[in-house]
């Protein structure tokens, strides 16, 4: 079996519900181990993520030990990263066997093509503020400069605090289906160009939710962790889609 996971934002909100997604997080992992032959995270597994040459943040003891024993195992995991934790070298596949990917791509999956991403970062042409802020996170100057002008206690408490105040400036915004509407005009886009991609898997939106088209465009996305429970996503032997509920 093949899962497909995202938004977790690991050590986001108080202690307490940090330690509660954490541990669920960690049950979800337990539970896919019985079967599971590939693992994707599809983005923003950790609320923020700033990793040193060799500094990494703290916390995450659980979930990191748990990954490494899957890929002990011979289970692939992919990371595809996030807006939210992109900010990384060669930790996760040098200490947990985590192979990393930092942009979209079509991958051949049990014998469909899938188009991966974690959904930021794309059809945001349109708008030239969020355009800047990414091109300026993602800038490798800037990252320099951070990582060397910045302490690490100082970069986390304020990667923390930046990721607190998006979360607070968003939360009051009702979550409604059409809010998906950018990533489903670039998936229509981009199946009308290529026409053999089975399907596109996003996370980024924190929204649960499935458009499919008579085209035979598909496009599913998976909700965060933040609530009483998560929708993730696993591809069977028989090449079958399907969301599944985890309760947190």
């Amino acid at each position: 079996m093949i899962y497909f996971v995202s938004d977790i934002h690991l050590g986001a909100g108080s202690r307490e519900q940090a330690q509660r997604t954490e541990r669920a997080f960690c049950r979800w992992l337990d539970m896919v181990a019985a079967d599971a032959t590939h693992l994707y995270l599809l983005g923003d597994i950790f609320d923020f993520w700033f990793e040193y040459r060799r500094v990494v943040p703290t916390g995450f003891v659980r979930v990191l030990g748990r990954l490494a024993e899957l890929t002990d195992l011979g289970v692939r995991v992919t990371l595809y990263t996030g807006n939210h934790d992109m900010w990384c070298y060669d930790y996760f596949e040098r200490e947990c066997g985590i192979e990393v990917v930092k942009s979209p791509r079509v991958e051949c999956i049990a014998g469909k093509r899938l188009h991966l991403a974690h959904g930021d970062n794309m059809n945001i042409r349109g708008n030239l503020l969020l355009r800047l802020m990414n091109a300026t996170f993602r800038s490798r100057v800037a990252r320099w400069l951070f990582s060397w002008l910045v302490h690490p206690d100082l970069s986390l408490k304020f990667g923390h605090w930046w990721s607190g105040k998006s979360r607070k400036s968003h939360g009051a915004e009702p979550i409604a289906a059409d809010r998906l509407d950018f990533l489903v005009d670039y998936a229509r886009q981009h199946h009308n160009e290529s026409g053999d991609v089975a399907a596109y898997i996003f996370g980024h939106m924190h929204l649960a939710h499935r458009h499919t088209e008579a085209s035979g465009l598909d496009v599913l996305f998976m909700s965060d962790w933040s609530g009483d429970s998560a929708t993730y996503i696993e591809l069977d032997e028989h090449g079958v889609l399907t969301p599944k509920t985890f309760d947190i």
